[in-house]
């Protein structure tokens, strides 16, 4: 399954396996490129980098980087950013620090409301890395409050809006963009179908993004239909994007696990790097 997957996570955000395992199972799949895009983070990236030499595969170093608008999360996907940068890991670092306190903060909101959950466990779940929702849900799960992670996102518990839900306090998209393009880095907007209450971002916002240098879409994603594909393949067309595609795997937390399911054209691959001068 030769392929080019662009959005994965690991353990140093909400995945379920270390970069090294993330490395060996795209080599495994016969990957040719793994984009290895933790949010808020890139911590573990040397990692990754490591277990990859002498493999052939190609780790693109990544971050899904967290913003929001008008209330709603909206993620980012930067490629190639200057690691050393030390505005963009300033920001990193500010948003790996809300990222704690809000979880925190929810696990107060869930034991306000009698659900038996520690923030201690939360922490261990978290394997003490960076710290998100899905840890909250998976301490959700053990307690018997809800049977899956998925249930655990919903109104009455930590869906967004929800009972126990503590807003982000993130940068806006377009600033987000700014930002990537200072550290040189490429700037994607990951599944755009999401934004909240079921809406995808606002075309408005994406024209915004456009005009601060986004580079492009993520057309391709397993929770776009063929319809909705097809219409951020024309939105790319328009605007001139890279059309990228990928698996936004997370090994095993939510679905059987997807890496490789969907994945980037060749020739979109080459523009981005093109794009970035490589």
């Amino acid at each position: 399954m030769a392929g080019i997957d662009l959005h994965t996570h690991t353990t140093f955000s909400d995945g379920t396996f270390t970069p090294t395992e993330a490395v060996r199972h795209a080599v495994g799949l016969g990957l040719e490129a793994v984009a290895i895009s933790d949010h808020d983070s890139t911590e573990g990236l040397d990692e990754a980098f490591a277990a990859a030499q002498g493999t052939g595969l190609e780790v693109v170093p990544a971050v899904e980087f967290s913003t929001l608008h008008d209330h709603g999360g909206i993620h980012v996907l930067t490629y190639w950013p200057e690691l050393d940068h030390r505005e963009f890991q300033a920001e990193l670092a500010r948003l790996r620090e809300d990222r704690w306190t809000r979880g925190e903060r929810m696990v107060r909101n869930l034991q306000d409301l009698g659900y038996p959950v520690a923030f201690e466990r939360v922490q261990q779940i978290a394997e003490g890395k960076n710290i998100g929702r899905p840890h909250v849900a998976q301490a959700l799960v053990e307690a018997g409050v809800v049977t899956t992670v998925k249930e655990a996102f919903s109104d009455q518990l930590i869906g967004s809006g929800g009972r126990a839900y503590v807003e982000k306090h993130a940068i806006h998209p377009v600033e987000a963009v700014r930002l990537m393009r200072r550290a040189g880095g490429l700037a994607v907007l990951a599944h755009p179908v999401h934004w909240r209450d079921g809406l995808p971002v606002p075309g408005s916002v994406i024209e915004d993004m456009v005009e601060a240098g986004l580079d492009g879409l993520e057309c391709a994603h397993p929770d776009q239909q063929d319809a909705v594909e097809a219409h951020y393949r024309d939105l790319a067309r328009r605007y001139g994007l890279v059309a990228t595609g990928s698996s936004d795997c997370h090994g095993t937390r939510y679905d059987p696990v997807r890496m490789g399911s969907v994945t980037t054209d060749p020739g979109e691959f080459a523009r981005m790097k093109e794009r970035r001068g490589l």
